[in-house]
């Protein structure tokens, strides 16, 4: 940390505090050099995750858009609303557990097919049929045939 007054790079910290509104930490620090007081504050950045449209389009990811593709497919299907929630936060935390602030809907729709697969085969069927834009009965009976294989 720099002291704004005499540019020195080595202080004390004197007091540390969560602010008032519990965002950040305040910090009284002491110059080692001039001996002067002054206030820093740490905040964490968080930094927003974007998605890579099939048209090249970036969006911030959008976790509500994906819940309710998610609920269409698994609507009148055994599976509870803490399953589609696990499955979420599993398929965030695969994808943007890297460095990578950037993904794909490629990849967002192939991780989610692929819990939606072990979770309910049906409600896989019918999230693929969207995702993969099935044009006719052909394109969907051998994603089925596939299945069942």
């Amino acid at each position: 940390m720099r002291c704004p007054f005499c540019n020195h790079h080595n202080a004390r910290v004197v007091d540390s505090r969560s602010s008032k509104d519990g965002d950040a930490i305040r910090r009284r620090r002491e110059c080692l050099k001039c001996g002067r007081r002054y206030t820093t504050y740490e905040r964490i950045e968080e930094v927003q995750q974007m998605v890579i449209k099939k048209d090249g389009r970036r969006e911030t990811f959008d976790r509500w858009k994906l819940k309710s593709g998610i609920l269409k497919s698994v609507e009148k299907r055994p599976v509870s609303l803490e399953q589609v929630d696990a499955m979420i936060d599993e398929a965030e935390r695969e994808l943007f557990n890297s460095t990578e602030h950037e993904i794909t809907t490629v990849a967002v729709g192939q991780a989610i097919m692929k819990k939606l697969k072990q979770l309910d085969p049906v409600a896989y069927v019918r999230f693929a049929s969207v995702y993969r834009e099935f044009k006719d009965v052909n394109e969907f009976m051998s994603e089925l045939k596939i299945m069942l294989s």
